[in-house]
């Protein structure tokens, strides 16, 4: 998107804008011989006294201003997300404010989701252009609605609640089916059920993740800030892809931002950016939202104008008194008070705006008296925007007093703060605002809900929900100085006349439903852009056909059931949530730096050396122990036979734990794929189950999880990966299968049958096993998941079917070449291998169990097949991410093809096929072998068949002339033939013969060595006990000689 590209809160304004010098601009102004002022001042004969007067208002404070206002926060960034648009609004005091100011007044302030229409732009384009040939066409079979989820924080009566309820009818009405889950329980709970949508109260598992299988929606709508834990379970595979909207009410994040800067919180930040990141669209109901959440923007801005205001609730129980406020706020009971408010964005020419209107409204004080005297009405102006800066209530102050109001008078107020009071009390509202927005100002549509008469500018956005004296009062923006005469009309002794209030309670209706239709359609219209759905889910039915009355009203009637309707706090529920999120984030960085008692530390690393040592000494003295004794070493042979064994045993050391040694004895092991942690819910801890991962990153810690990429490299690719799907973890499994399968029989389970509680219940493990240890049925292929029961086939279709639906029509032609390619066949025939319907059922969704050695059997013809399907589609595939299995971009082409792969080869292997009910673990024989006779293709499944062709393969892989092009067979498994034993038998041959020659030549060389003769003649010493004799006796002689 285009939206908010550098991610930098405060906008900067264009240089190009930006005001000269002083003289530069006094200069430029003398010297021009006739300005657009002029001729403004010609055409629209402005009152002499009038312009002299603003002038010197405007000189006066281009000083002022300059010592009491810093620079607005708001600038305008370079970026997409605001776009310099030099909008031309025709009036000629605009061009003159600029001229003689050189102050910005916002016109170029303008969100546009750049980045995220040019995305659905290009992917719309890029379906609807989809081309396979002239033989190959994409077809939607609609066999069931789009589902959506809605996602809430509670289920309390807010204007978020009636927004999602009148969104939700509508879209039901063009062929949705929704579901809503919340984190907690509401009175909004029975509206939901009576209109027919069944609501979920969710529950954190130990983890605090929530359990529930998102695959199983179109798209998900999130809704609030408080829902953030929700999207957090969909940060992780396999949910990661899902299309995500989430939609944003409140400011109280975004206004936190620079505090999280300021103290450092840079974890708690990425945290949230994450978040948004995830997102496929962040909504925001109006266009100032965006520009103060940009910090987090990920490209991925959305705006949807229009939500149900707070001030149009049913009740008014939470109304104060007007007396006491106008108490409270310094105001006389019979005061007029007249409220002027602007745009929600801060821009340097707002101050002047406020001056104008302020000169406008002085021809009022007339009608005024001075005094003091409470019983007379006194007029009363404030000034309602956002909190610009500390000193701008001086800076109203001083300009008040140029204009000669009186002390007191006008007064300054902050929307955050004192909006629903100051509304409360007002008699008139003002926009004094001259920026034409692209949404209608939502402080306007609050006023009206307050039953306020309000008086705006012609802007084109508010001419199109106000008509002037029907539900408020316009004026021509070039001629301000009506502003007055129309408050006199509005006034009749000292308060509203009976024509204002008529008018403002029309206001009020008008209000109470406005921008239904752009909220509505808005909604409708980006799930549609951001889904992409399977063939056999219907199209939704255009928004255009959404019934009227639904896109012009919001949907009050609906709490009218409820006993209490008191509208909840959202913002004070928001700020204790992120009061919380802060608490979590501070107690996991306090929880790393806690410090301990320096005394303690050191006691313990004494304790540690102590033991170091004791040991390094122990090893010393077995090594000096062992170096003394006699061992037996044995041949070279023997030791590097030992030293080899130890090396393959100690890659598997690490999985033998104590699910490993208790499938040692059991027949079956079952094995559950699964990619990412979004998945690990609904695996299973018993020893009968044993779960596989699909990649290594998104693997279970502490467990025996077998590790996909390192069995099978193929699987560290991930197009294969998505691609494959399950069947990665099948060929992953039978590759060298006798190092991590043990069991005479192997089954395997998914995941999502899991979570559609079709997984095997405890009694029918027993009976499954059961019966493979009493041989009932011999090799047979038993499964728990139905074809018939599965909720894309809701008219129980045949198989080729069904497999046509889930396939975009083209399943039973991607067979057809697929077999073709295995067995070679040259023409031009479409013949596929027959599975009739009689009245049986087939498996669904990978959940099924056979014998080990049928497995690699049934693994040795996918294999092929495989091979054979991606040679067809992968180049189109790789390149676009288009395939002619799926009618939009799908990473997992052909896994529903193979998904029904084990019927066929079954059926047609003449293997019984047996269905376990997973509740009760009754059994039942389907496609009984007496109806199969003649019907069965058992040749070209034969196992003597499918060993030749796999030997072929082999073959043409193990040679050195086969073509280097692309091949996936080789990739996705073992690679042997008979050729392969002979030739490793005589490599190993030749080998054993080269050690022999090296020996004997070796001996051959110590036997030709030429040996030199001895020196001399070798004396033998005399011995010792000889020795010592002869010493003992010349010890006298020399003494004498002494």
């Amino acid at each position: 998107m285009g939206s908010l590209e550098n991610g930098v809160l405060p906008l900067k304004r264009d240089p190009l804008l930006k005001s000269s010098s002083r003289n530069e601009r006094n200069n430029s102004f003398a010297q021009r011989p006739r300005s657009k002022f002029a001729r403004f001042m010609v055409l629209k004969k402005l009152d002499y006294l009038q312009w002299i007067c603003a002038v010197a208002v405007f000189i006066f404070f281009m000083f002022v201003f300059q010592m009491f206002l810093p620079l607005s926060s708001v600038e305008k960034d370079s970026g997409d997300f605001l776009k310099q648009k030099e909008d031309n609004f025709g009036d000629d005091l605009t061009n003159f404010l600029k001229e003689i100011g050189g102050l910005d007044f916002g016109e170029g302030v303008k969100f546009e989701p750049t980045k995220l229409l040019l995305k659905f732009h290009r992917e719309n384009r890029g379906v609807n252009n989809v081309s396979f040939g002239t033989s190959r066409k994409v077809v939607r079979f609609g066999h069931r609605k789009p589902q959506l989820a809605f996602v809430f924080a509670d289920l309390l009566v807010d204007p978020q609640q009636l927004l999602m309820l009148t969104v939700a009818t509508a879209l039901r009405t063009i062929g949705y089916e929704i579901q809503v889950y919340s984190l907690e329980e509401g009175p909004v709970h029975t509206v939901w059920k009576n209109i027919g949508v069944h609501v979920n109260i969710l529950e954190a598992s130990e983890d605090k993740k929530f359990i529930i299988d998102w695959l199983n929606y179109d798209a998900i709508l999130v809704n609030s800030l408080e829902a953030k834990e929700a999207i957090s379970g969909l940060l992780q595979e396999p949910f990661k892809s899902l299309p995500l909207i989430w939609t944003i009410h409140e400011k109280t994040l975004a206004t936190r931002y620079k505090n999280y800067i300021s103290n450092g919180k840079i974890q708690l930040i990425d945290d949230w950016k994450a978040v948004f990141n995830r997102a496929t669209v962040v909504v925001f109901p109006n266009y100032a939202l965006p520009m103060f959440y940009a910090p987090f923007d990920a490209g991925n801005y959305f705006v949807i104008p229009g939500s149900p205001s707070n001030a149009c609730k049913l009740d008014n129980s939470t109304t104060v008194l007007e007396e006491n406020l106008r108490v409270n706020m310094n105001i006389g009971a019979h005061d007029f008070v007249i409220t002027i408010t602007g745009s929600q964005f801060l821009y340097k020419g707002l101050w002047l705006e406020h001056a104008l209107v302020l000169q406008a409204l002085s021809p009022l004080l007339a009608q005024f008296p001075v005094d003091d005297d409470s019983s007379s009405p006194h007029l009363k102006i404030i000034i309602l925007n956002q909190d610009i800066t500390r000193n701008y209530s001086s800076a109203i102050e001083e300009i008040a007093s140029n204009l000669n109001y009186p002390s007191g008078t006008v007064n300054h107020a902050v929307i955050d703060e004192d909006l629903y009071n100051v509304l409360s009390i007002t008699d008139v509202v003002l926009y004094g605002s001259f920026l034409e927005e692209q949404s209608f100002p939502d402080i306007l549509k609050i006023a009206m809900c307050f039953e306020k008469p309000i008086v705006a500018p012609d802007l084109s956005i508010i001419k199109k929900h106000i008509d002037d004296k029907v539900n408020g009062y316009l004026f021509q923006k070039e001629n301000i100085k009506d502003l007055s005469q129309i408050i006199l009309r509005l006034i009749s002794n000292g308060r509203l006349s009976s024509l204002a209030h008529n008018i403002a309670s029309i206001g009020k209706h008008t209000a109470k439903d406005m921008m239904v239709l752009e909220s509505v359609e808005g909604y409708a219209s980006l799930i549609e852009n951001v889904m992409n759905l399977p063939s056999e889910v219907a199209s939704p039915r255009a928004v255009s056909e959404i019934p009227s009355k639904i896109k012009t009203e919001w949907q009050w009637g609906l709490f009218e059931d409820i006993p209490d309707r008191k509208y909840v706090n959202r913002s004070s529920r928001v700020h204790n949530f992120l009061k919380k999120v802060e608490n979590k984030w501070d107690l996991k960085e306090s929880s790393v730096d806690i410090s301990f008692d320096d005394t303690f530390l050191y006691s313990i690393w004494e304790e540690e050396k102590s033991i170091q040592t004791t040991m390094a000494r122990k090893r010393r003295e077995d090594s000096e122990l062992r170096d003394r004794s006699e061992q037996p070493r044995g041949t070279w042979e023997e030791v590097y036979r030992s030293a080899k064994k130890a090396d393959r045993n100690k890659n598997d050391l690490h999985e033998r734990d104590d699910g490993e040694l208790e499938r040692t004895g059991q027949p079956l092991c079952i094995y559950e794929p699964y990619f990412g942690q979004g998945a690990w819910p609904f695996l299973h801890h018993e020893s009968l189950y044993r779960g596989f991962g699909l990649s290594t990153k998104g693997r279970r810690s502490r467990t025996d999880d077998i590790d996909g990429p390192s069995r099978l490299p193929l699987l560290s690719i991930p197009y294969y990966r998505d691609a494959l799907g399950d069947f990665g973890a099948f060929f992953a499994i039978a590759n060298r299968i006798d190092r991590i399968h043990k069991n005479a029989w192997i089954g395997f389970s998914s995941w999502r049958a899991t979570a559609k509680k079709a997984s095997l219940s405890k009694a029918a493990e027993v009976a499954l096993l059961e019966d493979i240890q009493g041989r009932k049925h011999g090799d047979a292929l038993y499964f728990w998941v139905r074809m018939d029961k599965d909720p894309r086939n809701p008219m129980q279709q045949d198989f080729w079917t069904f497999c046509d639906a889930i396939n975009a029509g083209n399943c039973k032609f991607a067979f057809s070449e697929a077999l073709k390619k295995m067995y070679g066949v040259k023409d031009n025939s479409t013949s596929l291998p027959p599975m009739p319907m009689d009245g049986d059922s087939w498996s669904v969704m990978h959940s099924w169990s056979m014998p080990t050695k049928s497995f690699l059997e049934f693994v040795m013809f996918s294999r092929m097949f495989v091979d054979a399907l991606d040679a067809q589609v992968y180049d189109e595939h790789h390149e676009s991410g288009l395939c002619y299995l799926s009618l939009s971009k799908d990473k997992h082409c052909y896994s529903h093809v193979l998904e029904l792969l084990v019927n066929v080869w079954a059926y047609h292997s003449a293997r019984r096929m047996v269905y376990i009910d997973p509740m009760t673990g009754s059994l039942e024989e389907q496609h009984d072998f007496k109806n199969r006779r003649g019907k069965m293709w058992i040749k070209w499944f034969n196992y003597n068949t499918l060993k030749a062709m796999d030997e072929d393969l082999a073959e043409e892989a193990d040679s050195s002339d086969h073509p280097k092009q692309r091949w996936l067979w080789p990739k996705t498994g073992e690679v042997f033939w008979q050729g392969m034993y002979e030739k490793e038998r005589n490599q190993m041959r030749k080998q054993k013969e080269k050690r022999k020659q090296k020996s004997k030549d070796k001996i051959q060389r110590i036997r030709n060595r030429t040996h030199q003769k001895a020196l001399g003649k070798y004396v033998k010493p005399p011995p010792e006990n000889e020795t010592v004799n002869d010493q003992n006796a010349l010890l006298p002689e020399m003494k004498l000689l002494r």
